[in-house]
């Protein structure tokens, strides 16, 4: 890959179980950690379909499989279901604000909690709060925390980055107490308001996968375009 000017190598991961899809292999490219990228560069790639964790750029390669498929809502079509709507009442009585992101305590315990309970066998759940870091930022994303509280309580942050043409929801994770809220979903619905306030055209997800339980939940956000064969098209779920 490259741009006009400045080649980009890329590095291929090794093959692994797949975490998503059972008795499949999984594995992806990444951007050289040692390429100097920019905001100019990190929209151009996230427009391709590669996805940020941390300073790290990559996107999917597996050997025998193509069903992650990067995802956007396009915000000027979108239409909230029943469901979502039922979702954005039920959370109206939280406080949302833009924060910045930043090594916050309160933010920390709330994510390791949240992992503890989600995510107890994974490698992000882990007290180390370096890791934590490591994973929320980078130096060229203009990335942001949408936090809700209630009563002045934290129960839910949303780690958002902004580039040319799109807002990127990275990472979403909220007070297990509070699951019964469906925080996450709330989370996708202010990031398409946020979007509109602002006149950007897309909100993107990240990768849907056809089959994983884990990602099901972004089928419900219609339309929804997938970036399939090198375009973005609408998809049909």
């Amino acid at each position: 890959m490259s741009t006009a000017h400045n080649p980009i190598r890329l590095f291929e991961t090794v093959i692994d179980d797949c975490p998503y899809l059972d008795g499949l292999k999984s594995a992806s490219i990444l951007v050289d950690p040692d390429h100097q990228v920019d905001r100019n560069l990190f929209s151009m790639l996230s427009k391709q379909g590669f996805r940020r964790s941390g300073e790290m750029l990559y996107a999917p390669k597996c050997p025998t499989c193509n069903a992650c498929v990067s995802v956007r809502i396009p915000t000027k079509r979108f239409k909230a279901s029943r469901s979502q709507r039922r979702v954005w009442n039920k959370n109206a009585d939280l406080r949302a604000s833009i924060e910045e992101v930043e090594f916050n305590q309160e933010h920390f315990d709330m994510y390791y909690r949240y992992q503890r309970h989600r995510h107890a066998e994974s490698s992000m759940c882990d007290e180390d709060a370096s890791k934590y870091n490591s994973f929320i930022q980078s130096n060229y994303s203009a990335s942001r925390f949408l936090c809700f509280r209630l009563e002045g309580k934290l129960v839910g942050i949303s780690v958002l980055d902004q580039f040319d043409g799109g807002l990127s929801a990275v990472y979403t994770f909220f007070d297990p107490d509070y699951s019964d809220r469906s925080i996450g979903t709330y989370a996708i619905l202010y990031a398409v308001k946020l979007a509109k306030m602002h006149k950007i055209p897309h909100v993107y997800l990240g990768y849907w996968i056809d089959g994983s339980q884990k990602m099901d939940y972004k089928r419900k956000f219609k339309p929804l375009e997938g970036f399939i064969q090198r375009k973005w098209q609408d998809l049909e779920l």
